[in-house]
Parts: C-alpha cells; structure tokens; sequence
C-alpha cells in the first residue's frame, strides 16, 4: 500500500516537474488605447516619474506607498523605488531611453515579493489630433513565474492592470491638454490684445497734431 502510494506521489511530482518545464521561458503582456491628448502631452506625462502615480493601477492598491525619487525625476536616467503593502510589493523603475514623442523604455526591477526584471515600453503614435498608446513588458519566466503560470499566467495577472492605468491615463492626459490648449489660448488672446493697443496708441501718435 505504502509503496503504491509512494509510486503515485513520485508520479505527479514529475507530471508536475514536466509541467512547469514545458512553461515558456519569456513572456509578453500588451495593451492598446487611444488618447484623446496629443503625443507631445502624454509623452511629457509618462516621463515624468513623479507623475505615474496618477494613473498607475498600482497606486490606488496602497495610498501610503513609500516613494523614492531621483532628481531629476524625468528622462533618460531617472528612477524611483517603491516599498508598499503585499498587494504592490518593493521595487524599483528606471527610465533606460527616450525618443520624443514617440518611445519611452524602462527597467524595472522587483524585489518583493518575488525578485524578477522585466523591459517595460511606451509606444507613440499619432492619430489626428489624437495618440496610440501602446503599453507593453517583456521578461523571462524563472522557476516560479512558471509554476505561477500553471495558475494564473502573466497575461492574466497584468493584463487587467494595464487596462485600469490605460483608462486613467487617457483622462489624465485629455485634462493636461486641455490645460495645454487653454492656456496657449490666454497667451494668443494677452498677445493680440497687446498688438490692438500698441496698434491704437501708434495711431494716436500720428494723428496728433504736430506743433
């Protein structure tokens, strides 16, 4: 009985150990959405570390998430660490490189509660007066990303979170551009203004008499 028991335990151990074997080695999560905003608004937006916590799923998981920040925290170079509840973990983000208005590319780097680095991107498009938006993450799957993947692969997991900042992102960005739009509106509008008085007193200068 013990002997047959064992046999059947040894069995699953390596239907298991072949299992997880057969797990691919890398994976790919990604996820599109059209901005109402223009590339040069949400490019300044995405690189701008201090800023991610506006539409970062992540964020709203832990509000009193403790952020490290380099200076500057925007461009090529710059980072920040994070260390939060069981729900966000502790890591790190880096910005790796740029191509303005249309690339960013990452490196981050977790450590709790599981330590893996992933290459995460932003691509840009334009679309009328509009932006592609495409985020994805690309990384390779140790030894317990694919048991993990047996349950719940990567896709399943990110996926959805990806879909949450997307929709958060757009509304940021379409207030930041119409923000944007506004503002270039007061200047054309003090600009002009300014250009009708100077007209006038000009005019009035040379209508006046001349003693």
């Amino acid at each position: 009985m013990l002997k047959n028991l064992l046999i059947v335990v040894v069995l699953l151990l390596a239907g298991f150990a072949v299992a997880v074997a057969m797990q691919p080695d890398s994976y790919h999560v990604e996820r599109t959405k059209v901005i109402d905003a223009p590339p040069s608004v949400v490019f300044a937006l995405t690189t701008d570390l201090k800023r991610f916590g506006e539409w970062s799923p992540w964020d709203k998981r832990d509000p009193n998430m403790k952020k490290t920040f380099s200076d500057p925290a925007a461009g090529p170079g710059a980072s920040y660490e994070w260390s939060g509840n069981d729900q966000v973990g502790k890591g790190k983000m880096s910005i790796t490189a740029v191509d303005a208005p249309n690339k960013v590319e990452m490196k981050l780097e977790f450590i709790e509660p599981f330590a893996d680095v992933a290459d995460v991107r932003y691509d840009l498009a334009a679309e009328g007066d509009k932006t592609k938006f495409t985020w994805s993450m690309d990384g390779q799957n140790n030894v317990i990303s694919k048991v993990m993947s047996l349950f719940m692969s990567m896709e399943e997991m990110i996926g959805g979170d990806f879909e949450e900042g997307l929709a958060a992102l757009g509304e940021v960005a379409k207030k930041d551009a119409e923000r944007a739009a506004a503002a270039e509106a007061a200047a054309a509008a003090e600009a002009a203004a300014a250009a009708a008085a100077k007209a006038e007193a000009e005019s009035e200068a040379s209508e006046a008499p001349v003693d």
